[in-house]
């Protein structure tokens, strides 16, 4: 089968190395002239580095370098990327620098792709663009002035060193994982830097106490159950007794050993939320350095108000804050999320992928209900990104060769319609057009391979439990999937679990 995959992130990359593996012709598009998605060198921006270790954010047969510290730097994780090309023998795939412009049902069957060199048939698209592809920049009030008046708005993905922020005044809006990376570098160079937030978000140390790695306490199967999932089932159901009253408990004490480790209560930065609110949408790291420098005077936080307006003052760009401060601002960085787009779809096409408050409808964050021929990989928000891209990538190549069964269309609907429900309600809104699954990427990572028969067993799973989750554990996955499909006829039937898997519930 011809397949296209549009995107050189890790999803993309590991859905290439899959279906390559299956037998089937792949081409991969990515307009960046080198792998990696927002790893790209056309998007790093000064001071990006994981906030996994290095031991979790890796593809499962193919750790980071022993040479890599703990939290590699984006520059690294691009390298290790571009070995696992190496590696895997994927540069042939690759259609680097190309654009993508349209993708179009054929009338035949398969998807019709255009770049601006070529237009190609293929039977089968994988969307893996990634949905932190497009960022998301406010219009302010008074831009067209501000700019005149020598001001710059932009991205913080568009700053790549610190040539453009010497000497400036640089107002960050934002308050996630990327607003404090580039506030504490930009805060090396600039005269002043001003962090604006709407809302104050949970950070948690990458070492509680300095000596508990954060590793142990999210990256664990144990981190995962302090949270309630849709449904829960053994030690979940010791977590989440007495309404939750062990989990919260233990959620309340990290809280608080956090407040007093950052003195975010000297600083005035204690969130209005509560700790479990740190899982709402996303779990974010405190940056190294960061309240040291609000502490120090070098990073000052605007926190709960936003940008009123972009102003000229005395011939001089400011920004005018809601609560009435006006700031100095040569340069203000948009630290403020991504649009979920997919923009060489068409609006037909877009219509039918969404339900009518604009939130993905794909079961298991993969498989479009209503459009033929086409999967999404990276639709999953993951803690555990790498991985997820693995798994979701053999659910595809087993999808492809109609391997493993699947639930009716109107059950598949339901199933997507409740779990949108769901997120809509954990999250307060904040669900990613339904791409979100923090904090439940071992869940999701569960469903996937139950419905294959290729779960790993209940061993692994109860060293998860109290260990982060290493990628090796999933790395006879493939290899049994590859078996299965070449080695037997392949037709939709129940499943045919393997000696090392365990049934799971759809």
């Amino acid at each position: 089968m011809k397949v296209a995959i549009i995107g050189a992130g890790f999803s993309g990359l590991a859905t290439a190395k899959v279906l390559t593996a299956l037998g089937h012709d792949v081409t991969v598009y990515d307009k960046t002239p080198d792998v990696g998605g927002v790893w790209s060198v056309t998007r790093r921006y000064p001071g990006l580095c994981t906030q996994n270790n290095k031991g979790t954010y890796a593809f499962s047969d193919h750790p980071m370098p022993q040479s890599y510290p703990e939290w590699p730097s984006g520059e690294q994780v691009q390298a290790y990327l571009e070995s696992y090309v190496a590696r895997f023998d994927l540069s042939s795939t690759l259609r680097l620098g190309t654009e993508v412009t349209s993708a179009v049902p054929a009338d035949t069957g398969g998807w019709t792709l255009r770049t601006s060199a070529d237009t190609l048939h293929y039977d089968h698209l994988v969307v893996a663009n990634g949905i932190f592809s497009t960022p998301f920049v406010p219009r302010f009030a008074g831009e067209e002035e501000f700019r005149a008046a020598g001001g710059e708005v932009g991205p913080a993905g568009s700053l790549h060193d610190h040539t453009a922020t010497a000497g400036r005044h640089v107002v960050v809006v934002g308050y996630g994982k990327s607003a404090c990376d580039v506030a504490v570098e930009v805060s090396k160079s600039a005269s002043s830097t001003t962090v604006v937030t709407r809302e104050l978000l949970w950070k948690l140390p990458r070492k509680l106490g300095g000596l508990l790695n954060y590793k142990f306490l999210m990256l664990t199967r144990l981190g995962e159950g302090l949270f309630r999932y849709r449904s829960v089932s053994g030690v979940e159901r010791v977590l989440h007794a007495n309404d939750s009253a062990l989990a919260g408990g233990m959620l309340g004490s990290v809280g608080a050993a956090t407040i007093r480790q950052l003195g975010l209560a000297d600083l005035g930065l204690v969130p209005n939320a509560s700790f479990g609110d740190i899982a709402r949408s996303t779990v974010s790291l405190a940056t190294e350095g960061f309240f040291p420098r609000v502490r120090d005077g070098s990073i000052a936080v605007a926190r709960d108000c936003v940008i009123d307006r972009l102003e000229v003052v005395d011939g001089a760009p400011h920004a005018a804050l809601s609560d009435g401060r006006v700031v100095p601002a040569d340069l203000v960085i948009a630290a403020t999320g991504f649009r979920q787009v997919v923009p060489f779809l068409s609006e037909e096409v877009t219509d039918q992928l969404l339900d009518r408050n604009g939130d993905y409808q794909l079961y298991r964050q993969i498989l479009p209900i209503a459009v033929p021929d086409l999967t999404f990989n990276g639709y999953n928000s993951s803690l555990f990104s790498p991985l997820s891209a693995e798994m979701s990538a053999a659910w595809i190549g087993s999808h492809l060769a109609r391997a493993h069964r699947l639930p009716s269309p109107e059950a598949q609907r339901q199933h997507v319609t409740e779990r949108l429900a769901w997120m809509k309600q954990r999250t307060r809104g904040k669900h990613a057009r339904g791409t979100n699954i923090i904090p439940f990427s071992l869940h999701n990572i569960d469903e996937v391979l139950g419905d294959l028969g290729l779960d790993v067993g209940p061993g692994r799973k109860a060293m998860q439990w109290l260990l982060p989750v290493s990628p090796s554990a999933y790395s006879g996955v493939m290899p049994r999937l590859v078996a299965r499909l070449t080695t037997k006829p392949t037709t939709v039937s129940p499943l045919a679990l393997d000696p090392e898997s365990e049934p799971l519930a759809a």
